[in-house]
C-alpha cells in the first residue's frame, strides 16, 4: 500500500482512490495507546494508570457519531480508562484485551453486517496492520512505526493523541459531504 499524506486537507486535495475508500466509510475502528493517546502509559506508585486525551480528537468522535458514523474501540491492552473515556464521548462499543484484532474485527462485522468497504481503522504499530489489510480505509498516526505507515492508506500529518484523530474524523466528514451541515450547526449563532 502507499499511503497519502495530505499537505491541505479537503476533498478537493484527495485522490481518486481515497476518495473511493472513504465514501463507503459507517463505522470507525480505533486502537486507544498510541492513536487516541500519545502512546504514554502514565502508572503512579500503587498502580494507577492514567491517559492523556486530546479533546479535540473525542470532539472529532462525537462529530463522526452525529453523522451517523458508529466509533468502536478496539485495543490489545485493559485499562479501567479506556471505558470510561467512551462513555464520556458516548461510544457504546469496546473491545479491550483483544490479542486477536482480526477475530475482533470478524466478530463485529458479522453481527453488524457490514463489509470490510464500509470500515476505516485507525492505528499506530504493527499490531493493527491485520486489520489494516482487512478494511476499506486503513489509517496511521504521524508516529506510528515506520512499518504500520507503509501499510495504511493514509498517514496523519499530526501524531497520536495529539490531533490525529481529528484529521481523519474531519477528512471522513468532508469527503462524505457531511462537513457544512456538521459545522453549520454550531455557526447558527453567529451574527
Amino acid at each position: 500500500m502507499k499511503a497519502e499524506k495530505q499537505e491541505n486537507l479537503g476533498p478537493a486535495t484527495v485522490s481518486d482512490d481515497l476518495r473511493k475508500r472513504i465514501l463507503p466509510v459507517t463505522h470507525f475502528i480505533t486502537d486507544v495507546d498510541g492513536v487516541l493517546t500519545d502512546g504514554r502509559i502514565i502508572m503512579d506508585d500503587e498502580g494507577r494508570e492514567t491517559k492523556h486525551f486530546d479533546v479535540r480528537d473525542g470532539h472529532g468522535l462525537k462529530l463522526l457519531m452525529r453523522a451517523g458514523i458508529q466509533v468502536i474501540f478496539v485495543t490489545g491492552r485493559t485499562s479501567g480508562v479506556v471505558p470510561r473515556r467512551a462513555a464520556d464521548l458516548g461510544v457504546s462499543e469496546v473491545h479491550q484485551g483483544a490479542r486477536d484484532k482480526p477475530a475482533v474485527l470478524r466478530e463485529i462485522m458479522e453481527r453488524l453486517g457490514i463489509g470490510t468497504a464500509e470500515i476505516a481503522c485507525m492505528g499506530d504499530d504493527i499490531v493493527d496492520v491485520p486489520l489494516f489489510r482487512r478494511v476499506g480505509f486503513a489509517v496511521s498516526v504521524a508516529d506510528a512505526s515506520e512499518y504500520a505507515k507503509r501499510q495504511a492508506h493514509y498517514v496523519t500529518r499530526r501524531p497520536g493523541g495529539r490531533g490525529a484523530v481529528r484529521e481523519v474524523c474531519e477528512l471522513i466528514l468532508q469527503v462524505q459531504d457531511k462537513w457544512e451541515e456538521i459545522v453549520s450547526r454550531y455557526e447558527l449563532d453567529l451574527p
